[in-house]
């Protein structure tokens, strides 16, 4: 997924938006048969709507505290076990394609 949004910690970066690309991988457990229905499923639609929220809720200073707001709005589904978030902001350095983080959160077995 590629958006724009206001990340940084640079005054530079408050000022303007940046590019970045988002990865999101959910583990996802299945409460009953899919049997073809997108009521059974966690639905990419829905995602993609939350990650845009997310994403558009104002100005971050750090790629790691946006990519921890995403996971959690991801286990805020009951059937994600685990969400995979990378970020990479793509026009940092001349001389790289991208930098950024990649994190894993679980959910809790509690």
């Amino acid at each position: 997924l590629m958006l724009s949004c206001r990340i940084g910690v640079h005054q530079h970066e408050r000022v303007a938006n940046q590019r970045i690309r988002l990865n999101i991988e959910l583990e996802v457990e299945a409460r009953q048969p899919i049997e073809d229905d997108l009521d059974n499923t966690v639905c990419y639609g829905e995602l993609m709507t939350g990650i845009r929220h997310v994403v558009g809720s104002g100005h971050v200073n750090l790629v790691e505290t946006l990519a921890e707001r995403i996971a959690q709005m991801c286990l805020a589904d009951p059937r994600v076990r685990a969400a995979k978030v990378r970020i990479e902001k793509l026009d940092v350095f001349p001389e790289a394609a991208s930098v950024g983080v990649e994190i894993e959160r679980r959910r809790s077995s509690a």
